[in-house]
């Protein structure tokens, strides 16, 4: 633990009480906004306070087993209890360490949002769309794990049974927080199903993950800069789906972008679905737009954000995960693709905190 972090932690309690007296303001009662921010706030100062707490109280702990084991007058099971002790304590501070470098990392201010997350088909035929359909099945595991809601948006089915692109919606518990690293280029190595030769093909698919705009965001949309199109939704729904244009795409005329929704029988309802991406589009795009600005030429530890970086390649032959921004390989692909995403998530999660403490640390 370094001094420049020890001293943040040490201001954390000063803090606390700092939030606890604000909170106590009769005017803040009737501040929404501000209250829900002290709050927010103060369940993160109070997690770190915590977590400080007991590394403070580890270190005492193995002062004081150290100090034991020095004592030259120490029996052989006294000594053996002082060096289990010691054992267990530094133990105990590695992983409060790691999480006091979680918890004091600056929050991204749409952590707590649900999330579209959106899988494309690239290169790669008809494997490509298979592995869409592969991916989005991973996703849907992991979320079942998780506690979260999904719904299906909109997608594009491909011949075989895969996706050419398929969109989703995620609710839960800090979605975009844990899966916000995962857009990029994922790619494949496998035999595809249509090889006859045995041979190992490559293919690729990118992911979006975009936070959900609340519905008082600060993304307007003019009317008038929109076309909506209806038209008839394929696949399976019966003689509704075949009989109704109950399918809606909206296209925003200025910057090109489209949104489409055909999983509602409802017009009214597929077309609030296809607006509501389409917010989360436009927002995902200005925050791009301005995070490029303030990195300028700086490229970020977890990608620059460009779509088109292949950040992870799933080998499936050699039954391998390699997350190539972290440089992290995993020989566990069956499960991961089982949606057990929870180790390498952290694993992006922890380098991305100790690059920003690391920013910090240099101001």
């Amino acid at each position: 633990m370094t001094p420049f972090l020890r001293l943040q932690l040490d201001r954390q309690p000063l803090r606390l009480a700092e939030i606890d007296a604000a909170l106590a303001e009769p005017s803040v009662a009737t501040d929404l906004a501000r209250l829900r921010a002290l709050n927010r706030e103060y369940a993160q100062v109070s997690e770190r306070v915590g977590y400080w707490t007991q590394f403070t109280q580890r270190e005492r702990d193995q002062a004081e087993a150290e100090a034991l084991l020095a004592d030259p007058a120490l029996d052989a099971e006294m000594a053996e209890m002082a060096q289990e002790e010691v054992r267990a304590a530094q133990a105990d501070l590695a992983r409060l360490e790691a999480l006091l470098h979680l918890a004091l990392v600056p929050r991204d201010p749409d952590d707590e949002r649900n999330v579209f997350l959106e899988i494309r088909a690239g290169a790669g035929g008809d494997e490509s769309a298979l592995f869409a359909a592969d991916l989005l099945r991973m996703y849907l595991r992991h979320a079942e794990r998780q506690g979260w809601t999904t719904e299906l948006m909109s997608a594009s089915a491909s011949d075989l049974g895969g996706y050419k692109e398929v969109v989703l919606r995620m609710e839960g518990e800090a979605v975009y927080a844990a899966l916000k690293f995962e857009s990029g280029g994922h790619r494949v190595q496998r035999v595809p199903v249509t090889e006859s030769q045995g041979r190992i093909h490559t293919s690729a698919c990118t992911v979006a993950v975009l936070p959900e705009p609340d519905a008082t965001e600060e993304v307007t949309i003019n009317p008038a800069e929109l076309r909506i199109d209806t038209f008839r939704a394929s696949g399976a729904g019966g003689q509704h789906i075949n009989k109704t244009d109950s399918a809606v795409r909206v296209t925003h005329l200025p910057t090109g972008l489209v949104a489409e929704c055909q999983d509602d029988r409802s017009q009214h309802r597929n077309k609030a679905k296809a607006l509501a991406v389409l917010a989360a589009r436009l927002r995902d795009r200005d925050r791009l737009e301005r995070q490029s600005r303030e990195a300028a030429a700086r490229k970020s530890l977890i990608g620059s954000g460009d779509r088109s970086d292949r950040i992870r390649t799933y080998n499936f032959p050699q039954g391998r995960l390699t997350d190539h921004r972290i440089h992290l390989t995993l020989y566990k692909l069956d499960a991961i693709m089982d949606g057990a995403l929870d180790e390498i998530l952290t694993a992006l999660q922890t380098a991305r905190a100790a690059e920003l403490l690391a920013e910090l640390e240099n101001r």
